[in-house]
C-alpha cells in the first residue's frame, strides 16, 4: 500500500526514501475505497487515517461517517472555505505539488464523497435525507458549483475549475491531477438517482408534510412517478407540495421541449402570401442589389426605388395530432414526456391535438392536453395493458386520414396481439400516418414487444425507439 518517491536531499543520491506525505494522502484514499465497498470498519486503515488527520491538525469528526459537513463545519467554521472549490484546485504557479496541501485535501475530500456515496440500507427518515441534501450541496460547492446546481440538471461545468483531482495510487512530481470538471455531467445524474433512492426507501408523506422538507426534494422522473402513484392518498398539505413538486417538473421539461420544437424545421416558405413590410424583414443585401442600375457616380449616391422584404409566412395545413400513450407502470417516462409534448403541439397554430391514456381502460384527456400539469394528475399510473380500448376512442378522431398523424406510444406488451396490430395496420391503409413509438425518455432505453417490432417494420412504419429529439422531428416533418 505504501509508495515510494525520489526525494531531493536523501540519505545517498538516487536511493528511493518513503514520501510520508504520500502514504498519507494513500491512507486516506485507500480508507475511503474500503468504507464505500464494505461498511465494515477496517481497523488498521481507521487507526492509521485518525492518526494522519490529527498530525495534520484536521478534526477527527472528518472520519464520522454519521457527522454531517453542516455539524463539521458547524464546529471549526475556518473549514467552511476550504470546501468550496475543493476538488477543481488551482495548480501551483511553479507547477510542483505541495504534497502536504494534498494529504489536506484528502481528508476533507474523503469526508464529503463517503457522506454523498456511501448511503446503506434500510429505511430513511426525513432528517436523514435532509442531511444526505445538505452533504450533496457541499459536494455541488467541491467541484465549484451552487448547491442544487448538479442534481437539477443545470451543470455547472463552466465554473469548475481544471487541475483538481482524487485518486488513490501516486503521480510522479509536477505531473497534474485529472481534470474533474469533465465528470460534472456524470455526476449530476448520478446524485439526482441517489437522492431518489433515498426518496424511495422513506416514507414520502412525511417529507411532503414539511413545506421546508419538500421544497429541498429535487424533481427527477422516479420522484414523479412515485407522486403520481400517491396522489390520490395525499391530502392537504402534503398533496400542495406534491403538486408544486410535480408543476416545477413539468415546467422545467416544457422548456427543454420546447426549445427543441422551435429548432426543429417549420416548413416551406409561403411564397403566395406577401411578405410583411416591417424593418424586421428588410432583406438589405437583396435591395442594393436590384437598385444597383440607380447608382449615380457623380454623386457617389445609390438611389432606392424598391425595397424588398424577406417572405416569413409559411405553408401550413390544418393537422390533427392524435397521441395514444401506455400509461402502465412500465411506461411512466414516456407517459410524461409525451404528454408535455402534446401541450407544446397543441399550442402551435392549425394542430388539433387529442390526447389518450389507456392500461387496461382508456381515458380521452383531450380537454387538458394543452395543461401537461392538469393532465398527469388525471392519469392513473399501473395495472395491465388493453390497447383496443383505446383504438376505440382514436378510430372515431380520424376524420381526414390524409391530415392525421396517429403516435401510439407503448411498450407494445399486448395480450390481444393480432386484433390490435390489425386496426393498427387499417389506420396505416387508411392513409393516416402511424408512428408506434417504443419508448420517448431522456435516457433512449426502452424494451418493445419483438413481435409487434418486426409487425411494424414489415408494414413500414418501424418502431422509433429512443431520444424524444427523434420523436419531435418526425411530428415537425409532418405536422409543418
Amino acid at each position: 500500500m505504501s509508495e515510494v518517491s525520489v526525494v531531493e536531499g536523501g540519505a545517498e543520491d538516487g536511493v528511493p526514501v518513503p514520501d510520508s506525505d504520500e502514504n498519507r494522502r494513500q491512507v486516506l484514499y485507500w480508507r475511503l475505497l474500503a468504507r464505500l465497498f464494505d461498511p465494515e470498519e477496517q481497523a488498521s486503515l481507521e487507526s492509521a487515517s485518525v492518526a494522519v488527520v490529527e498530525d495534520i491538525g484536521l478534526p477527527v469528526a472528518l472520519l464520522d461517517p454519521a457527522a454531517s459537513v453542516d455539524s463539521v463545519v458547524q464546529r471549526h467554521p475556518d473549514l467552511a472555505a476550504e470546501f468550496d472549490g475543493l476538488m477543481t484546485p488551482e495548480p501551483d504557479a511553479d507547477g510542483e505539488r505541495n504534497r502536504a496541501a494534498e494529504v489536506r485535501r484528502a481528508a476533507l475530500v474523503s469526508k464529503v464523497l463517503l457522506n454523498v456515496f456511501s448511503t446503506g440500507n434500510g429505511t430513511v427518515t426525513a432528517e436523514q435525507l435532509a442531511r444526505w441534501q445538505s452533504d450533496a450541496g457541499w459536494l455541488e460547492r467541491a467541484l465549484g458549483c451552487q448547491p442544487g446546481d448538479l442534481r437539477g440538471g443545470r451543470g455547472g461545468a463552466g465554473r469548475a475549475r481544471a487541475g483538481g483531482g482524487v485518486s488513490p495510487t501516486g503521480t510522479g512530481v509536477g505531473t497534474p491531477a485529472p481534470d474533474l470538471s469533465r465528470l460534472i455531467p456524470e455526476i449530476g445524474p448520478e446524485l439526482g438517482s441517489i437522492e431518489a433512492g433515498l426518496v424511495q426507501r422513506m416514507h414520502l408523506r412525511e417529507v411532503l408534510a414539511d413545506p421546508a422538507l419538500a421544497s429541498r426534494l429535487t424533481p427527477s422522473m422516479s420522484l414523479i412517478e412515485q407522486l403520481l402513484r400517491d396522489k390520490n392518498n395525499l391530502s392537504g398539505v402534503a398533496l400542495a407540495n406534491a403538486k408544486a413538486l410535480i408543476r416545477r417538473y413539468v415546467d422545467e421539461v416544457t422548456e427543454v421541449l420546447r426549445t427543441q420544437v422551435e429548432k426543429a424545421s417549420v416548413g416551406e416558405l409561403d411564397r403566395s402570401v406577401p411578405p410583411k413590410r416591417v424593418f424586421r424583414n428588410l432583406d438589405l443585401d437583396r435591395t442594393i442589389w436590384k437598385n444597383l442600375t440607380n447608382w449615380d457616380p457623380e454623386e457617389e449616391r445609390l438611389y432606392v426605388d424598391r425595397l424588398y422584404y424577406r417572405h416569413t409566412s409559411r405553408k401550413t395545413t390544418p393537422q390533427r395530432l392524435i397521441v395514444v400513450v401506455d400509461q402502465s407502470g412500465s411506461m411512466v417516462d414516456s407517459m410524461v414526456n409525451c404528454t408535455i409534448l402534446a401541450s407544446i403541439f397543441a399550442g402551435l397554430p392549425k394542430v388539433d391535438v387529442h390526447l389518450i391514456a389507456y392500461d387496461t381502460q382508456a381515458l380521452d384527456l383531450t380537454p387538458w392536453a394543452h395543461d401537461p400539469f392538469e393532465t398527469l394528475l388525471r392519469t392513473q399510473l399501473g395495472g395491465g395493458t388493453d390497447g383496443t380500448v383505446a383504438m376505440a376512442l382514436a378510430q372515431p378522431k380520424i376524420a381526414e386520414p390524409r391530415n392525421t398523424v396517429v403516435v401510439w406510444i407503448s411498450d407494445f406488451y399486448e395480450w390481444r396481439t393480432d386484433e390490435l396490430f390489425e386496426s393498427m395496420a387499417a389506420i396505416h391503409r387508411s392513409g393516416a400516418r402511424f408512428i408506434p413509438v417504443g419508448s420517448v425518455t431522456s435516457s433512449g432505453r426502452g424494451s418493445v414487444n419483438p413481435w409487434f417490432r418486426e409487425k411494424f417494420k414489415d408494414l413500414g412504419t418501424p418502431v422509433i425507439s429512443g431520444h424524444i429529439k427523434k420523436l419531435v422531428h418526425e411530428l415537425k416533418t409532418f405536422l409543418t
